[in-house]
């Protein structure tokens, strides 16, 4: 089960069983067709309507999805997100980040950001050529850079700061 929030505070009540859609307890006769990048078409009571996804932050479970010719903001909680909310633990779904240390000792291929730029879990950093393998380091949370520690083509070891939040 999953609790969507939208824009409005409205909770809904979203279950999936056996191919259908209930809402509210309600079952809805609904299927959704997918398309190409993010289009959606639904089906209800023999209408279609167009669907798209905007935006999208898998980490966070937020969406803006278009349908028709309406925009609507998706925060979608399953059982889980439930739980911690409930314990008061919503905070370790965030992680807000310190610095970027060298995994391993290597070169500084790329640097992908600057100062200032704000970075989310999974955004690139940099590549580190590590043992003739280029590996691209991610952020591991989210936050702004305040420095930059290496510069492209500085060798490093393992746990040389690279990037300061």
């Amino acid at each position: 089960m999953y609790t969507a929030k939208s824009e409005k505070g409205e909770e809904v009540q979203i279950n999936f069983d056996n191919n259908q859609v209930i809402i509210n307890d309600e079952t809805l006769d609904i299927s959704f067709q997918n398309q190409l990048n993010g289009n959606f078409i639904i089906y209800q009571n023999n209408q279609a309507i167009k669907a798209e996804v905007l935006e999208m932050d898998d980490a966070k479970k937020k969406f803006t999805i278009k349908i028709d010719n309406g925009i609507y903001n998706i925060d979608l909680k399953d059982q889980t997100d439930a739980l911690l909310e409930k314990l008061g633990m919503t905070h370790l779904q965030n992680v807000i980040i310190k610095d970027i240390k060298a995994p391993m000792p290597g070169l500084i291929l790329d640097i992908m950001v600057e100062v200032g730029q704000i970075v989310k879990k999974g955004d690139a950093l940099m590549i580190l050529e590590a043992m003739k393998m280029e590996n691209v380091l991610k952020s591991t949370g989210e936050g702004t850079i305040t420095s930059i520690e290496v510069e492209q083509g500085q060798s490093v070891e393992k746990n040389n700061i690279l990037i300061k939040f």
